[in-house]
C-alpha cells in the first residue's frame, strides 16, 4: 500500500527520494510528496495522482549538499485523495510519514488543539504530538519516544524536525520498515527496491523498535532499551525489477513463470522425495488437521492447497479467508498446523491471524515470497517461494509459485504412505512443470486476438470443479482487478442452484475443462449453459463442439500440469482485454501491491 523513503547524506536528496518512490509505485497510490531539511531550511512539495505531478511541482526544490529528506506514496485510508491529505504532514518545524494507521487518532485529536489540524488523515497526530512532547522535554528523540507511546495501531514512521536537523526519527510497528547504511549515508523504505544499488547493508526493523539516525550513526532500541541493529549485505540486483522489454511488468512476470517455477523446485524434488531444508519430520507429529489462512490471491492458492492435502496427505484441511478467521471466534485446537500465506509476508490480516495462532500454541507456517518480512519471522517454519521481485499489482508469479509449494508441501505430507508409483509420478510432474509454463508465442497470440471480443457484456463466469474452482475464482479476480469487468468464480456444478438465471449471449463463461480430472462433468455443466445461450470459451486439451471460443492447452499426463497451463491461459486473457480497454494492468484503480492494513 503506501509507500516510504528516507536519506541521510550529502547526495541530490530530491532525485533519490523521487527516484525511491518510483521503485514502490507498484504497491498502489493515489497521490505523493518529499519533504527536504537542508541549511535549516524544510522545503514541502506535495502531488495528487501519478508521480509525474510530483516531479513537475517540485523542479525547484533540492540541491547538492548535506541535507535528510522523507518520501511518501498515500493510498487513502483517512481522507479523500488531496494535496492536504498527501503526506508528509506539517507541524511548525517538523514534517512526518506514515504507513498503517493510528487506530487512537480521534483521541488524540481532540487532546491536542483541534484547529491547528488541516487534513483528515490520522498521520496528522503524530506531528502535532510530537512538537507538544517537545515542549515538554529538551531532548528531541525523548519527545519523539513519549510521541509514539502514545500511538495505537500499526505504523512506520520517519520524522524530520528543525530541532534536529541531521536526524530522521524512525519507528515501526506492524507496518514494514528498513534502514540501511553505506559509509555515512543513512537510507529508510518500506521494501528492499529503493535501497537497492544505493544501501550495502540492510536491517529489517521488528515490531517495536525505534530510533534515530545521522550521519554514520543508527541507534536503536526497543522497550526503552537500546539495542545493536542486525545487519545484512543487501545484493539483489536491481536488473531483476525492471521490464526487459515486455510492455509491463505483468506481461515480464508471466513469462518468467516457467523461470522461478524452478527456482521454487530447486534442492527440494529429489528423485525420490520431497525435501524440505527448512523443516524436519518431527515439526509434523501429533498434527490431525491443517488451517491454511490467506487473502486474495494467496487464499486461492490455500485452497487449491487444501484440496491437494486432502488427496494426497489424507489429513483434514481448510482455507480461510484471513479477514474473516480474525472475528469467527475460530476454534484453535492444539494439533493442528497453522499455515499463513503471503506474497510480502507484511499482509495485515494473514498477519493479525498468525499471531492468533500463535497466542493459542499453535505449530505455525508460513509460505511468502520475502524474506525477513513480518509473516516470516513471526512463524516457527518458513518456506519461501522464491519467485523474486513481482511489481504488478495483480500477482501471476507469486501465486504459481504457491501453489507449487503447496504441492510440493502435501507430497512432503504423504510420500512415506504413497505407492512408489503414485509418488513417481507426482515428482515427475512437478519437475515437468518449467516446461509446463513456458508461453508458446502462438497461443499469446490466439488470446490476443480473442480478447477483443470480450470487451463488452454484462459479466463473465469462471468455471471449473475440483482445483479448477479455485483456478477458476483466480481467472475471475485477475480480471477483475485490471480490467474493471464484473467476473465471479463459481464451481461448475452449482451454477444450475441459481447462477444459470443469468445466462444468456451477453454472459461470458470462461470454462476450465481438464481433460484429466472429471472431464464429463465439466462437459455437461457447459451443455446446460451453451442451451441458454451463454457465449462459452472453453480452455482444454480436447477441442469441445458446443464452445464459441476454444483456446487449447497441451494434453498432460498430470491435472496439475492442466491447471499450471490454464493458469497461464487466464493470466494472459486478463491482461489482453485490460490492455485492449487502455488500462495501467501494473497499477490496477484502487488497488495496492501489499495490503498493510486492515
Amino acid at each position: 500500500m503506501c509507500g516510504i523513503v528516507g536519506y541521510i547524506g550529502s547526495r541530490n536528496i530530491k532525485e533519490f527520494l523521487i527516484e525511491g518512490l518510483k521503485e514502490l509505485e507498484y504497491r498502489g497510490y493515489d497521490s505523493a510528496g518529499i519533504a527536504i531539511l537542508q541549511d535549516g531550511a524544510l522545503h514541502i512539495c506535495k502531488a495528487v495522482g501519478k508521480l509525474e505531478n510530483l516531479i513537475n511541482k517540485c523542479a525547484s526544490i533540492g540541491h547538492e549538499g548535506f541535507g535528510v529528506g522523507i518520501g511518501h506514496t498515500r493510498w487513502a485510508t483517512h481522507g479523500k485523495p488531496t494535496e492536504l491529505n498527501a503526506h508528509p504532514h506539517l507541524g511548525e518545524f517538523s514534517y512526518v510519514v506514515h504507513n498503517g494507521i493510528i487506530e487512537n487518532f480521534k483521541t488524540l485529536k481532540e487532546e491536542l488543539d483541534p484547529d491547528r489540524f488541516v487534513s483528515q488523515t490520522d498521520t496528522e497526530v503524530i506531528v502535532h504530538l510530537f512538537e507538544r512532547e517537545l515542549r515538554n522535554h529538551s531532548d528531541p528523540f525523548k519527545a519523539f519516544e513519549a510521541t509514539i507511546a502514545r500511538l495505537r495501531g500499526s505504523f512506520a514512521i520517519l520524522l524530520i524536525t528543525k530541532a534536529a536537523p541531521d536526524t530522521i526519527f524512525f519507528a515501526r510497528e506492524s507496518s514494514p520498515l528498513i534502514v540501511g547504511t553505506k559509509g555515512e549515508e543513512i537510507f529508510f523504505a518500506s521494501s528492499d527496491a529503493p535501497l537497492i544499488g544505493h544501501a550495502q547493508q540492510v536491517h529489517y526493523l521488528a515490531d517495536g523498535e525505534y530510533g534515530f539516525a545521522r550521519p554514520g550513526e543508527v541507534v536503536l532500541f526497543h522497550d526503552g532499551r537500546r539495542i545493536e541493529a542486525s545487519y545484512q549485505p543487501l545484493t539483489i540486483d536491481k536488473e531483476l525489477a525492471q521490464k526487459g522489454g515486455y510492455r509491463f511488468f505483468m506481461e515480464k512476470e508471466i513469462y518468467e513463470q516457467s523461470e522461478v517455477i524452478g527456482e521454487t523446485l530447486m534442492g527440494r524434488v529429489k528423485e525420490d522425495r520431497i525435501e524440505f531444508e527448512e523443516l524436519d519430520r518431527t515439526f509434523f507429529e501429533g498434527i490431525d488437521s491443517i488451517t491454511l489462512c490467506a487473502c486474495g490471491t494467496s487464499f486461492h492458492a490455500g485452497l487449491t492447497g487444501s484440496y491437494l492435502i486432502e488427496r494426497l496427505a489424507k489429513i483434514p484441511a481448510r482455507a480461510e479467508i484471513a479477514s474473516e478467521f480474525r472475528y469467527k471466534e475460530p476454534l484453535l485446537r492444539p494439533n493442528t498446523l497453522f499455515v499463513a500465506i503471503s506474497q510480502s509476508g507484511e499482509t495485515a490480516d494473514t498477519l493479525e491471524a498468525l499471531k492468533m495462532a500463535k497466542r493459542a500454541n499453535l505449530k505455525t507456517l508460513a509460505i511468502c515470497n520475502v524474506d525477513n518480512s513480518s509473516i516470516v519471522r513471526l512463524a516457527d517454519r518458513t518456506l519461501l517461494t522464491r519467485a523474486g521481485i513481482e511489481k504488478g499489482v495483480a500477482s501471476t508469479k507469486a501465486f504459481t509459485t504457491q501453489v507449487a509449494l503447496l504441492w510440493m508441501l502435501a507430497l512432503y505430507l504423504a510420500q512415506r504412505e504413497l505407492p512408489p508409483s503414485t509418488l513417481e509420478r507426482e515428482l515427475q510432474s512437478l519437475l515437468h512443470l518449467p516446461t509446463a509454463l513456458r508461453v508458446p508465442p502462438q497461443l499469446h497470440e490466439r488470446i490476443r486476438r480473442l480478447s477483443k471480443r470480450y470487451l463488452h457484456g454484462h459479466g463473465f463466469f469462471f468455471i471449473g470443479r475440483d482445483i479448477f474452482y479455485p483456478l477458476a475464482l483466480e481467472g475471475a479476480l485477475k480480471l477483475k482487478e485490471i480490467s474493471y469487468l464484473h467476473a465471479e468464480g463459481y464451481p461448475a456444478g452449482e451454477m444450475k442452484h441459481g447462477p444459470i438465471a443469468l445466462a444468456d449471449p451477453e454472459l461470458f463463461t470462461i470454462a476450465l475443462m481438464p481433460k484429466g480430472l472429471l472431464y464429463d462433468k465439466i462437459k455437461s455443466n457447459v451443455e446446460e449453459l451453451s442451451a441458454r445461450d451463454a457465449t462459452i470459451c472453453a480452455i482444454s486439451p480436447t477441442p469441445f463442439e458446443l464452445a464459441d471460443d476454444y483456446i487449447p492447452i497441451e494434453e498432460q499426463e498430470h491435472p496439475m500440469l492442466e491447471y499450471f497451463q490454464m493458469a497461464l491461459v487466464l493470466q494472459l486473457l486478463a491482461m489482453e482485454i485490460a490492455i485492449r480497454l487502455g488500462n495501467d494492468v501494473d497499477m490496477p484503480r484502487n488497488l495496492a501491491k501489499s495490503v498493510t492494513v486492515e
